[in-house]
């Protein structure tokens, strides 16, 4: 047996995961003393009441003989694809086929399985700092990877390649950064793979926190994004399922990948269960939507009273607008793990280390704005009283 040797370049330990060991070991020491977790994007709010009578329902279904459901399409049920055509595509002018719609367990899935489509001798594209499954997953499959550089000095929007990418990873609004592409600026990227014969994987995992007229939510509302781009979207955040696992990818037909994802799908996955389609079909009501708009206002909100709380104390702050997510310059030129420490140690606060995103990430961590609001006005009034500042 030949083990991969890929997995060598990894590190030892998932960002994450180090962040909740850490987190637990200075628990584990000081059991007294509350935590306020402003780092891992999970979300504070529970299901919302249609979701889960949704899935009260399905659940009954599944009980009964009549009603009972075996495996279902891998490619998800056709009522919640039309749905999501319906509801998040149509209204911006953007015209799929039911086929090009596939439902799974979460974007993180399909970000990571997408490379099975691509020989390892692909050049990777990815924006430094970003989400690490893009790396890790490159990594994996033996692929070259291209850092873009996103710097204060860009205002963390990639310049594009000047060597050619046969794969782009972009993720706007930005984790972790909280930067967004304007039209302009992301057409600009639809032409050069249409140049290049690149395929774009676009994570469009935050555009339900887009605010501004001039951000697109979707890549397809740009000219030629269909021959190039593969778009990946999560019920994670915009509906609280970082626990019950939804989200859906789109692969037009013109990108010439459509049949290849069809085939790997019904090879390597089983299909979302039907009780979890129901709960994700539940977000498309009226009383669905109302619930998920509310908790999306709190959010944005929370960012900002986060975002102004940082500020005031000096600290260097961006994203916040069209983003949960604040990217903070680390006071005093500290490294990213060592302000993390700070902040456990002295304030019982929990954010991401930046460097974790990638070498550009060093000098900033993330704070979160999925937190309760009270726990992220407790963490500014924290880093206040112990004069942590900038």
């Amino acid at each position: 047996m030949n083990k991969n040797p890929n997995f060598n370049q990894l590190p030892d330990r998932y960002l994450f995961k180090e962040i909740v060991l850490r987190s637990q070991e200075y628990s584990r020491q000081h059991p007294s003393h509350r935590l306020l977790h402003l780092g891992i994007g999970d979300v504070s709010f529970p299901l919302s009441k249609p979701i889960i009578e949704a899935m009260h329902k399905a659940v009954d279904e599944m009980g009964g003989a009549e009603t009972f459901r075996g495996y279902g399409p891998e490619e998800g049920y056709s009522w919640l694809r039309q749905a999501i055509i319906a509801n998040d595509f149509n209204p911006r002018g953007i015209d799929l086929e039911l086929d090009e719609v596939f439902v799974s367990d979460g974007a993180g899935s399909d970000l990571g399985n997408l490379n099975e489509l691509f020989l390892p001798n692909n050049r990777v594209a990815i924006c430094d700092p970003s989400y690490p499954a893009y790396v890790d997953s490159s990594i994996m499959a033996g692929r070259e990877v291209l850092q873009l550089p996103c710097t204060p000095q860009n205002k963390f929007i990639p310049e594009l390649p000047r060597e050619r990418a046969d794969i782009i990873f972009l993720c706007f609004p930005n984790n972790p950064t909280g930067a967004v592409l304007t039209r302009q600026q992301l057409q600009q990227w639809v032409d050069y793979a249409i140049k290049q014969k690149s395929i774009i994987i676009f994570d469009a995992a935050y555009e339900c926190f887009i605010e501004d007229s001039d951000v697109p939510h979707s890549i397809y509302e740009l000219k030629g994004a269909k021959q190039v781009a593969i778009e990946v979207h999560s019920f994670s955040k915009s509906a609280g399922f970082t626990g019950l696992r939804c989200g859906y990818t789109i692969v037009p037909k013109e990108t010439g990948l459509q049949a290849m994802w069809l085939r790997r799908q019904s090879t390597k996955y089983n299909g979302t269960s039907y009780i979890t389609q129901r709960a994700a079909m539940a977000t498309f009501s009226p009383e669905g939507r109302k619930a998920l708009n509310e908790n999306i206002c709190y959010y944005r909100e929370t960012a900002r009273i986060l975002s102004d709380g940082l500020k005031t104390l000096d600290f260097e702050v961006y994203g916040g607008k069209n983003s949960p997510y604040l990217w903070c310059r680390t006071p005093k030129g500290m490294k990213s793990w060592e302000f993390f420490d700070l902040l456990l140690a002295e304030c019982q606060i929990v954010c991401t280390p930046g460097v974790g995103f990638g070498e550009g990430g060093e000098g900033f961590v993330r704070f979160s704005a999925f937190s309760k609001r009270e726990d992220c006005k407790e963490a500014i009034k924290r880093i206040q009283q112990k004069k942590i500042e900038k």
